[in-house]
């Protein structure tokens, strides 16, 4: 449960360090108490999410949807949704072919076809493959993040630090809180994907304990990136992937561990976006799961080859907005469910 949504959250966007600076870092010290509202909101919604999907006996995503929207809206909202996990998953195939060719100097195919491969052989059991994946992969994946971001945090001195955050905040600008919720509903919605699997598997209070949990980590991990990043101002604003340029300040060896981490990123993202597409396509063709699951990856194998930055820079904005959307119906059917 805690894994599984560390795992969703903690992409290829968290684990760059792209997400924070754009949405937090740029902000100065007001992104600071952005990083402080986005946790808290990360612990609420899990449990409101957890709370509602047990008192009404919701295990997918689509009977999530339908109780929040009634009738058409739901459809939509569905067809929309699932657009976007197969689009997520071409844009995590074409990362990981970004990452072999720009740092290994390896050919795109070979990131395209090895996470295309391990995404596969994961999920052939379906949402045993998932839960497995996330319990051996985040483990992982957050352990070596936590560690390089605790160096970089507390280990690194920047006297230039304090004078930066100072010049980048916006005295009467509400933007750091409204950069804070965005970035939230948008995470937060793939995240749903994936904890809403979880009904089926754990009693409410199991339910609910995992998310308040997942999400304090997931809190924690955000502010301490957020320090992590500060702490390399202004360089890091330079960088298309800038936790890479603060691993590099430790040592090289670093800077190749911390790949293996954005690796991994890319592989538990793809990995929830893949299930949560194939789940949907295969019932509403009829197919059985390991069917979908190869067409679902065969098909978004042309889209991967694609600029990794331009198909990034049209969906996740949408998304977002999307995103708002389903969490206001979430809230909304919360505060429904107390009023009874």
């Amino acid at each position: 449960m805690v894994f599984g949504y560390l795992g969703a959250v903690v992409g290829a966007g968290f684990v760059s360090g792209q997400e924070v600076i754009q949405f937090f870092v740029i902000n100065g010290k007001q992104g600071w108490w952005g990083t402080l509202l986005a946790a808290m909101l990360f612990i609420i919604l899990a449990a409101v999410l957890l709370r509602t999907v047990h008192r009404h006996k919701v295990s997918n995503y689509q009977g999530l949807l339908t109780l929040l929207f009634a009738g058409r809206p739901a459809a939509v909202l569905d067809l929309l949704l699932a657009g976007f996990l197969f689009l997520g998953i071409s844009i995590m195939l074409s990362a990981s072919g970004a990452i072999f060719l720009e740092h290994f100097s390896w050919p795109r195919s070979a990131g395209i076809i090895l996470t295309y491969l391990t995404v596969l052989l994961t999920l052939l059991s379906g949402k045993q493959g998932l839960v497995a994946s996330y319990n051996y992969l985040v483990p992982i994946k957050i352990i070596l993040l936590l560690a390089v971001n605790l160096y970089l945090a507390l280990g690194i001195t920047n006297e230039e630090m304090g004078y930066y955050l100072t010049v980048l905040q916006k005295p009467g600008n509400y933007y750091w809180a409204i950069a804070a919720v965005l970035y939230v509903a948008y995470n937060f919605t793939l995240a749903m994907v994936v904890l809403v699997e979880y009904q089926a598997i754990t009693t409410k209070r199991q339910g609910v304990g995992g998310a308040v949990l997942g999400g304090a980590l997931l809190g924690g991990l955000l502010i301490l990136n957020f320090w992590a990043l500060a702490n390399n101002i202004p360089q890091v604003f330079a960088y298309e992937i800038p936790m890479l340029f603060t691993a590099g300040r430790i040592s090289l060896e670093i800077k190749y561990c911390y790949l293996l981490i954005l690796w991994l990123g890319i592989l538990t993202t793809a990995i929830a976006n893949t299930y949560g597409f194939t789940q949907r396509l295969s019932k509403y063709w009829g197919t059985n799961f390991k069917t979908t699951l190869f067409l679902a990856l065969s098909l978004a194998l042309p889209l991967s080859w694609q600029s990794f930055s331009d198909l990034v820079g049209w969906l996740y904005p949408v998304f977002g907005i999307m995103g708002t959307i389903i969490i206001g119906a979430l809230i909304y059917r919360y505060g429904k469910d107390i009023a009874m």
